[in-house]
């Protein structure tokens, strides 16, 4: 495994932006990298202790999004934020797939290369997916769930129903659909570099105060040509075309997990992902789980509410180590 920064060169081929990059200090992590899972995964690693809070972010964004967060929760775990493999300041490899399986799988070689245990999964968008998909694989290795606008698919028997309902009041997922039968999705996802505010806003963040230069610099950064777009590419394109495969747990993990601590927190003025199609998905695996509801925020709500979401998820491991 490497675990480097700026002693390898700022510019790589198939790396967007540079280790350095702090977007005018909002970003002020150290920048790590490993290559266990074949090509060059950038992630942040900040703060101590015997429990790990592991950040996954989805579509459009990368580590950004918890930028906010991990200042507050590394004062009371260790705080690790990847990237997705074309997402942030990890490469784009041209030569693999961008499914969710593949997502799951590289998460799974950083999770043991680094030898991550008691682990609160925090996940947003297709970071559930992907965060479940770990679950699935490594029950033990998880202490508890904080799903933050993000399905947490987990063998449960409505899962197509529910994304099929979703799809009806998402206007998002019906782009995708319409993109990808009509042979744009390529073409307009290649240049998020230019249109990423629009696409940010049609999945739905309510604060618009938050707009600004450094801020759009920085979602949009990773995605300077087609080349560095094949991650949000390959996430909407394998929806549409049928090609991500849930992790489907063995009864044992579903038990194992089953009787995990979990919250979950819904900005309700989510466009892309509704809460009444994928909260009964969080309800069924943790018919004891926290649920809270966030009136004023979107699917983007770790930037509609970052305070509110920042105190919840304190609480919760709080709560835990009361119990």
């Amino acid at each position: 495994m490497i675990d480097q920064d700026e002693q390898r060169p700022e510019v790589h081929e198939s790396i967007a932006i540079a280790s350095t990059e702090t977007f005018s200090g909002t970003w002020p992590f150290k920048a790590r990298y490993t290559d266990a899972p074949g090509f060059r995964m950038h992630y942040v690693d900040e703060g101590k202790g015997e429990d790990t809070l592991l950040l996954l972010h989805g579509e459009p964004t990368w580590g950004y999004l918890y930028r906010q967060q991990i200042t507050s929760w590394k004062q009371y775990a260790r705080v690790v934020a990847p990237d997705h493999m074309g997402f942030g300041k990890s490469a784009t490899p041209s030569s693999r797939t961008y499914w969710l399986q593949d997502h799951i799988d590289n998460l799974e070689s950083l999770v043991l290369s680094l030898d991550l245990n008691n682990i609160t999964l925090v996940m947003h968008d297709f970071g559930g997916p992907v965060g479940m998909g770990l679950a699935a694989r490594h029950p033990d290795r998880i202490k508890s769930i904080v799903a933050v606008n993000s399905p947490t698919p987990f063998g449960q028997p409505d899962i197509g129903e529910r994304l099929s309902a979703n799809v009806a009041d998402s206007p998002w997922f019906q782009w995708i659909v319409n993109a990808e039968s009509t042979g744009i999705l390529e073409e307009v996802l290649g240049h998020l570099d230019f249109n990423i505010l629009s696409t940010l806003k049609l999945n739905g963040f309510v604060d618009n105060s938050i707009i600004n230069e450094t801020w759009i610099s920085a979602y949009r950064a990773p995605f300077p040509t087609p080349a560095f777009a094949l991650g949000a590419i390959g996430w909407a394109k394998g929806f549409a075309v049928g090609k991500h495969q849930f992790e489907v747990p063995t009864a044992a993990a579903k038990n194992e997990i089953m009787k995990k601590p979990a919250m979950a927190i819904w900005g309700v003025q989510d466009h892309t992902l509704h809460a009444n199609h994928f909260l009964p998905l969080f309800e069924a695996i943790f018919p004891s789980g926290e649920v809270h509801l966030i009136s004023e925020a979107g699917h983007y709500s770790l930037e509609d509410s970052p305070e509110e979401i920042t105190n919840l998820v304190i609480e919760f491991l709080r709560g835990q180590k009361s119990s």
